[in-house]
């Protein structure tokens, strides 16, 4: 199936690596061109090159750290000069620490609302003058919108106000054209995911081989996914191809979930 995107101008945030970089390699294949940002400007140069190499994609990169308002809109801007127009917007970053509610001061919450909710605020509200009807957002959150996580208190509050977010946007700006959409990864073979299972092998006093056996005991497909599984999914909701998608949560999780 042609996804419609050859052409098209996409902006995708964290894409140095992990979910990001799964998703800015998706749209590439299917010949969109892609500006991809990052905090560290030699990692992301080196994600860009990597995919005009495979695909003959048009890439551009940027330094971005998505706390800097200033940095977000030089990002945003820089592309509409060089592109003229956003119809692709992937909003990411990554996650707050892990830890309990108990263990957490006041500057842990403040600093997980600039990193993850306000910054998706930030990176919407700069693409949006940029945007016509058949443009689209999509958010990246976590399965903690539905569920909490345990030692994921911070994530868990921050990314279910992105997922509020998304439903309000998806209403106000329907009458625009423009769809807004929410992208929820399971257990996803990246960094964080290695991070976090190494935590939990510490915290309990495990291997991390045994973390992961009982994780994948709660996965239906019995393995973690890549980030050309989660990639695929973003490219789809971002293109003309999911025209009549917005308001929606997907989850990419191999069947994880058990709610209905």
């Amino acid at each position: 199936m042609d996804l419609g995107l050859q052409g098209k101008v996409a902006l995708v945030a964290a894409s140095s690596k992990g979910l990001g970089y799964g998703v800015a390699r998706a749209l590439a294949a299917e010949g969109a061109r892609v500006s991809l940002c990052s905090r560290t400007l030699e990692d992301v140069q080196a994600a860009a090159s990597a995919l005009t190499d495979e695909y003959g994609a048009e890439t551009m990169s940027s330094a971005c750290d998505v706390r800097d308002p200033a940095a977000i809109q030089a990002w945003v801007d820089k592309t509409v000069a060089a592109w003229g127009q956003v119809d692709c917007l992937l909003v990411n970053a990554g996650g707050p620490p892990a830890k309990t509610v108990k263990e957490m001061a006041d500057a842990d919450w403040q600093a997980a609302f600039e990193l993850t909710l306000l910054s998706s605020i930030r990176m919407i509200a700069a693409a949006i003058p940029h945007m016509s009807a058949g443009a689209s957002i999509l958010t990246v959150t976590s399965g903690s919108v539905r569920e909490p996580i345990p030692r994921l208190a911070l994530s868990t509050v921050m990314r279910a106000g992105v997922a509020g977010l998304v439903k309000t946007l998806a209403d106000e700006l329907a009458g625009d054209g423009i769809r807004v959409n929410n992208l929820v990864p399971g257990r996803i073979d990246t960094d964080r995911v290695a991070q976090l299972d190494a935590n939990t092998s510490a915290k309990l006093g495990i291997s991390i081989e045994e973390v992961q056996k009982r994780s994948l005991a709660g996965i239906p497909l019995r393995r973690y996914g890549t980030i050309d599984d989660f990639g695929r999914a973003g490219a789809f909701l971002l293109s003309p191809a999911a025209s009549y998608i917005t308001g929606a949560t997907l989850r990419v999780d191999g069947g994880a979930a058990r709610s209905i």
